[in-house]
């Protein structure tokens, strides 16, 4: 239950500390960035994530996200939006452990833009690679760089591969950074010998949302109808999850982790 409950929680609000954003030309140029995707393999978005390769190298930018000399989780960040497309990371632990400016680069959302954000729209702060899934107190640090943020069984042979993102809104009237419309998280991992499992949820970016849970082949579906071209998270093998699974994750998710966020949203503030 440990690792499914940590599973559901979608973002983690909190204050600074010092972070490294790594800028590559493609995730595959660093073995050990690309080991935080399943096979090695990406997710596949049209025109902006495809086969491995950006497209539009201007405005989308692989990040390996470091922590004191180690890669922690990979980030695929969009300059005009100004938040992460998402964040894909190896989920091992359970504890949890603060967001840093981190290594600033042109069209980086800063600290104050999240400041006025929360003025003028009532948003916080949310991680695509919460902390408390990190391994260790440095992986967990390094989470809190604003390249990773938007505003909105433990046992331990199961390492899960997580998948976070946030799609954008339409909205241009804010021009600092973009409020994703909507979150959706999806993971998928072996229980050996060879049974994998997966699941998806996914819920709108506003204060009374409900989490939906899914299969990740429907939230493949639904990720295509928005971005109008083929989506894809995980590989096949991930498409068939396992209902109880499944269940134990949507009980979860609704019990805990929208609870967890608007808690903390509530208690937490910027500035």
């Amino acid at each position: 239950m440990g690792v499914l409950k940590l599973l559901s929680v979608l973002f983690l609000l909190s204050l600074l500390r010092p972070g490294l954003s790594h800028v590559v030309e493609k995730f595959s140029s660093v073995p050990q960035c690309e080991d935080f995707f399943l096979e090695k393999t990406t997710p596949n978005i049209p025109d902006i994530l495809v086969n491995g390769e950006v497209p539009d190298k201007e405005r989308y930018k692989p990040i390996c996200q470091t922590f004191k000399n180690s890669y922690r989780f990979a980030t695929l960040y969009d300059t005009t939006n100004r938040i992460p497309v998402f964040s894909a990371y190896k989920f091992t632990d359970k504890s949890m452990s603060k967001e840093s400016q981190g290594v600033q680069y042109k069209d980086q959302a800063t600290n104050q833009d999240y400041i006025k954000l929360f003025e003028n729209k009532g948003v916080n702060r949310g991680h695509l690679f919460p902390s408390m899934h990190a391994d260790g107190n440095d992986a967990k640090e390094s989470t809190f760089t604003l390249t990773n943020i938007v505003p909105q069984g433990d046992k331990k042979q199961i390492e899960a591969y997580v998948v976070t993102g946030a799609v954008p809104s339409k909205d241009t009237e804010e021009k600092l950074v973009n409020i994703p419309t909507l979150m959706w998280t999806a993971y998928c991992c072996e229980n050996p010998p060879n049974q994998w499992h997966s699941g998806a949820h996914w819920g709108e970016n506003t204060k009374n949302a409900e989490t939906n849970c899914l299969p990740v082949a429907d939230l493949h579906s639904m990720l295509t109808k928005i971005y109008k071209g083929d989506v894809q998270v995980f590989p096949q093998k991930c498409l068939k999850p396992t209902e109880s699974i499944l269940q134990r994750v949507y009980n979860l998710v609704r019990a805990s982790a929208w609870d967890i966020y608007r808690d903390i949203a509530d208690t937490v503030r910027l500035g």
